[in-house]
């Protein structure tokens, strides 16, 4: 269903996903796109007791159980949401074992995810960083501006090797340019050098961040192909391999399962949202279990 980011037109793009993603998402979810962004734009006003044609999902059960009877949370919401995408355009992301690159997931989550905000009035921008340069896309709205944010996705990145992804000058740049509370998605396969957890943390004091890894099922689990060369898709490096070798091929296993777990507690101890997706994912799928989880989470 995916297609490489570079294969056709934004427009095409987007009808695409239109059909494919959106159409789907409207009859699954039934409007209720709560689930996906509940809580964002809302600012806490009061507390009342609970009326027969509220929203039970707004009862607040730790004063209820206090006050012995029901009681539900109101909230100023906001005139309109900013969303913001922090898009990691390394050499890496551009890595994938099946029809689609990790970019054009990438892509596609962006697409689909910038389509449902500004359909309902709300606004969003980008920062692009491929290792070379960054690029900013202030925040807008309507069908053009996501058509500009697939354009500018889609475009080749500057040739040539760059310094290994480093997350933290991403979450720096987001740091320095949103300065109203906003809704923060950062989309990157986290092959980082370290030390972005501080940022994470700072960036997530300030905002509603949600992380959206991507990646491809061979990184986690390298398939036995025999005798290959690997080349690292950021510094150049070449190195030889066989991947029959099970033992080998459980210890890279180990060192995956070892940064999964680590990548997990990251977003788990500043209080964010981890969204995985893969390039052999359904979209759709993995936006539904992705929806389940924060609504459970906010019960």
């Amino acid at each position: 269903m995916n297609t490489p980011a570079f294969a056709t037109t934004p427009e095409r793009i987007l009808q695409r996903l239109d059909w494919h993603v959106v159409r789907r998402l409207d009859g699954l979810l039934q409007g209720d796109y709560r689930s996906l962004f509940h809580g964002y734009g809302l600012d806490f006003s009061d507390l009342r007791e609970y009326q027969l044609e509220d929203d039970i999902r707004y009862i607040d059960w730790n004063v209820t159980a206090r006050m012995d009877r029901p009681y539900i949370r109101q909230y100023y919401e906001d005139r309109a949401l900013t969303a913001w995408f922090l898009l990691d355009l390394s050499p890496s992301m551009n890595f994938g074992s099946f029809s689609t690159l990790k970019r054009g997931v990438l892509l596609d989550f962006v697409a689909v995810m910038a389509r449902l905000l500004t359909r309902h009035g709300n606004r969003v921008g980008a920062v692009l960083h491929d290792g070379h340069a960054r690029r900013v896309i202030p925040a807008g709205g309507g069908r053009m501006q996501v058509l500009r944010l697939i354009h500018e996705i889609s475009r080749e990145s500057a040739t040539g090797n760059v310094p290994v992804t480093d997350v933290g000058a991403l979450l720096d740049a987001g740091l320095r340019l949103i300065r109203k509370r906003s809704l923060v998605f950062v989309v990157s396969d986290f092959i980082s050098v370290a030390g972005w957890e501080r940022r994470l943390r700072l960036m997530n004091q300030k905002h509603e961040v949600v992380g959206v890894r991507v990646l491809d099922p061979s990184e986690l689990q390298l398939p036995d192909v025999g005798a290959v060369v690997l080349r690292d898709a950021e510094t150049g490096e070449q190195l030889y391999v066989d991947t029959r070798d099970r033992r080998f091929r459980q210890r890279f296993e180990a060192l995956m399962a070892d940064h999964e777990t680590q990548l997990m507690g990251h977003f788990r101890g500043v209080g964010a949202d981890l969204l995985t997706m893969t390039t052999d994912h359904d979209l759709v799928r993995s936006l539904l279990a992705f929806a389940a989880m924060r609504k459970q989470r906010r019960r």
